[in-house]
């Protein structure tokens, strides 16, 4: 899908504050809500936009642990490797990436013992050549 210069002010006003109704992104971006409201559908539709979603203060949340997992995948098995990680509820955020490693996960538990689990369960997949796993322990920046 090509987007217009309207698809992309109107991603980043969603960016910015997904909770405004449509006659603010309206008046924003100078056209109807109903040109609002089919764009929208549009990029939803199309899977340009697969969710709307909350990003919770770093820290706010005192007990779940996040993590950022470097994986190298194993020949050319990159397709059959994210599908399987896509299955992980811990799992928030697939990278591709390059260098040294081809994934970048981001990782959230809600306990130490559900973080182990994962840990355990993404070693067994088969594909993944190596991993390493690094605790986030203080966030200062985020958007």
């Amino acid at each position: 899908m090509i987007l217009d210069d309207i698809d992309r002010r109107l991603l980043d006003l969603l960016r910015a504050d997904a909770r405004q109704p449509i006659s603010s992104l309206a008046v924003a971006l100078d056209v109807s809500p109903e040109t609002v409201r089919s764009r929208l559908d549009r990029l939803v539709e199309d899977g340009v936009i697969e969710g709307f979603t909350v990003l919770v203060k770093a820290g706010a949340e005192q007990n779940v642990i996040r993590a950022i997992t470097l994986v190298e995948v194993a020949g050319r098995g990159m397709e059959k490797v994210v599908k399987r990680l896509r299955e992980f509820p811990e799992v928030r955020i697939i990278h591709s990436t390059s260098g040294q490693w081809d994934i970048v996960l981001e990782i959230e538990a809600a306990a130490l013992a559900e973080f182990e689990r994962f840990l355990r369960q993404i070693r067994l997949v088969e594909g993944i050549a190596s991993t390493e796993t690094s605790i986030l322990l203080s966030t200062w920046k985020m958007r």
